[in-house]
C-alpha cells in the first residue's frame, strides 16, 4: 500500500463516519460529500477513470448538492440540535463493526486463490462516452428529465411548506 492510497483511504473514511455520527443534516450531506471525493480519488488512482469521474459528476456534483439544496429549502431555521453527535453513535458503531468483523472474517475464510487477477481490456473513456451520447442517448436523457423533475418537486414541496408554516 502507498501513502496516497493510506491517504485517500483514511479521507474517505473519516467523510462517511463523520456523516454517519453528527446530527446537523447540512454537516452530515458535507462530510458525505468529501467520502464521495475521496472514493473517486481512490478510483482514480486505481486506474478506473470512468467510475471515479461518474463519481464524481453524479455523487459529487448532483447528488450531495441535491441533498444540500433539499435540506436547506426543508429545514425550519427554529430548528436547534443539542448536540452535534448523534444519541445512537455507540450502537451504531458496534453494528459497523460487528459487519466489518463478519465481513473480514468471511474474506479471510474464504477459499478462492488471493492471486493476482489477469489484465483485463482496458475500457477508456471515449468508447463509453461515444456510446452513452450514441447508443443510449434516450435513456440517458429519460434520466436527465426524472432527475429534473425530482429536483422542481423538491423545490415544490419546499415553497408549499414554507407556506403552510408562515
Amino acid at each position: 500500500m502507498t501513502a496516497t492510497f493510506l491517504i485517500l483511504a483514511a479521507i474517505t473514511i473519516a467523510g462517511t463516519v463523520a456523516a454517519m455520527a453528527m446530527r446537523n443534516l447540512i454537516h452530515c450531506v458535507l462530510a458525505l460529500t468529501l467520502g464521495f471525493a475521496g472514493l473517486a480519488a481512490l478510483y482514480l488512482q486505481l486506474g478506473a477513470q470512468f467510475v471515479g469521474l461518474t463519481q464524481i459528476l453524479v455523487y459529487v456534483g448532483a447528488v450531495a448538492i441535491l441533498a444540500v439544496f433539499v435540506i436547506m429549502m426543508t429545514q425550519h431555521p427554529t430548528q436547534t440540535t443539542e448536540s452535534i453527535f448523534s444519541s445512537f453513535w455507540f450502537s451504531g458503531s458496534l453494528i459497523a463493526a460487528l459487519v466489518f468483523a463478519v465481513l473480514g472474517w468471511a474474506i479471510h475464510s474464504s477459499r478462492l486463490p488471493y492471486g493476482i487477477a489477469p489484465p483485463h481490456a482496458e475500457a477508456a473513456v471515449q468508447p463509453i462516452g461515444d456510446a452513452l451520447m450514441h447508443k443510449y442517448v434516450l435513456p440517458l436523457e429519460i434520466m436527465g428529465l426524472l432527475l429534473t423533475a425530482a429536483l422542481i418537486g423538491a423545490v415544490v414541496l419546499a415553497i408549499h411548506e414554507k407556506r403552510r408554516s408562515a
